[in-house]
């Protein structure tokens, strides 16, 4: 007496063996693709500060090489009442660490 062993069913083992692999190659692709933009991200950033420092470097050469305006060019004229606009306000700081002791 034998026994009849039931038939396995190899198209659904077959199809299961795929999915699964279609899923972690799915899985594995999206991994890639978000490492691939976070890299392409800090590419990016990194251009952008490396055009502004440029960029800032040389507006600062530039401004240090222009000629000052020269102080007798601005200098008003005497006799026109203008005289509380001949010296600029002056401002005094006193620093905080600096204590003045009352004797």
């Amino acid at each position: 007496m034998t026994t009849a062993t039931p038939p396995i069913n190899n198209t659904q083992l077959s199809v299961n063996v795929t999915t699964k692999s279609q899923e972690q190659s799915l899985y594995q692709s999206s991994g890639a693709i978000v490492a691939a933009i976070v890299v392409g991200v800090i590419i990016i950033f990194t251009v952008v500060l490396l055009i502004l420092k440029t960029y800032n470097r040389h507006m600062r050469v530039k401004r240090e090489l222009e000629p000052k305006p020269s102080k007798t060019a601005m200098a008003p004229t005497v006799g026109q009442g203008s005289h509380s606009l001949c010296q600029p306000p002056t401002v005094t700081f006193i620093p905080v660490d600096i204590h003045m002791h009352n004797r």
